[in-house]
């Protein structure tokens, strides 16, 4: 069987400690009380090992204590100063064992809490590494605290420079600088603002980004409790059939944001149950 060394750490070094005191006292030159050194000792034991060890070395303490004044005056036996000395020994040295042992206990379970924790925020960010929908979590001040891989992808967004927690305007500039947007230059001040707006409120509604290598993303915000949101940026460009006439790209971007069934169906023709859903307003496309 193992044994763990903390455990028996503190009641060897409380019973070395009460023998070379004794020795000393009764070969060598009188030694003052050693209880406060024994009270150390126990605090010591307590936190390195927990609530037994801590007790059992407050037991030899106050063992050791009581031979140490054994004979110690005059007369053989204890008179009532020992006997307080010894009684206040031993509920000090327990009164120490118990609470370092609690302290340690409360450490060992707060450790053990973030390692838990840790642990299921790398397994939740490794998954979100493997979807396509560009996720990016801040912060109540709006710093990027998570960026997955998608959204690195999409915006060409450095490891280097996604893992330093820029601000959501700093992402924002950096897909300008690169070009990413397909919007014309005098427009993307206005945007930007606009979507830092979006963000800073809270705004769920969602809306299209066109990027200039050709694909669309549906991006939306979700506020979080903490005061952060959630930003999610999910392609939409696979919504678009290459065969379909270009001028009505819009409207198939339009069917992730859902509508009048009904409505729809009465229009294409087919029953409600199988007709797509379409966005109000949003004018039917011809078919060739």
């Amino acid at each position: 069987m193992k044994v763990d060394w903390r455990t028996i750490f503190g009641p060897a070094l409380t019973t070395a400690t009460a023998l070379i005191a004794i020795v000393v006292d009764r070969s060598f030159l009188a030694v003052p009380n050693p209880a406060p050194l024994f009270v150390c000792i126990v605090a010591f034991a307590g936190s390195l090992s927990g609530l037994t060890s801590g007790l059992t070395s407050a037991a030899i303490a106050v063992a050791a204590s009581a031979l140490f004044f054994l004979n110690h005056r005059l007369t053989a036996g204890y008179d009532v100063a020992d006997l307080v000395r010894l009684a206040m020994l031993a509920i000090t040295a327990a009164g120490a064992a118990a609470i370092t042992a609690l302290l340690r206990k409360r450490m060992v379970d707060a450790f053990a809490w973030e390692r838990r924790h840790h642990a299921t925020a790398e397994r939740l960010s490794a998954a979100l590494d493997e979807v396509d929908i560009g996720i990016v979590l801040l912060d109540s001040d709006t710093r990027a605290e998570f960026i997955n891989r998608a959204f690195r992808h999409y915006f060409s967004l450095p490891d280097e420079k996604a893992d330093s927690k820029p601000p959501f305007i700093a992402l924002m500039y950096h897909g300008r600088d690169t070009g990413a947007f397909e919007l014309p230059e005098e427009q993307l001040s206005a945007f930007i603002a606009r979507r830092t707006e979006m963000m800073r409120s809270g705004d769920s509604t969602p809306i299209s980004i066109k990027l200039a290598d050709g694909q669309v993303l549906r991006f939306s915000c979700t506020a979080l409790p903490d005061g952060g949101r959630m930003l999610s940026y999910t392609p939409i460009t696979d919504l678009i059939r290459h065969t379909d006439d270009p001028a009505n790209t819009e409207y198939y971007r339009s069917l992730r944001a859902g509508g009048d069934r009904d409505k729809s169906a009465r229009r294409l023709g087919a029953p409600a149950s199988t007709a797509p859903s379409l966005a109000p307003g949003l004018p039917l496309p011809e078919r060739a």
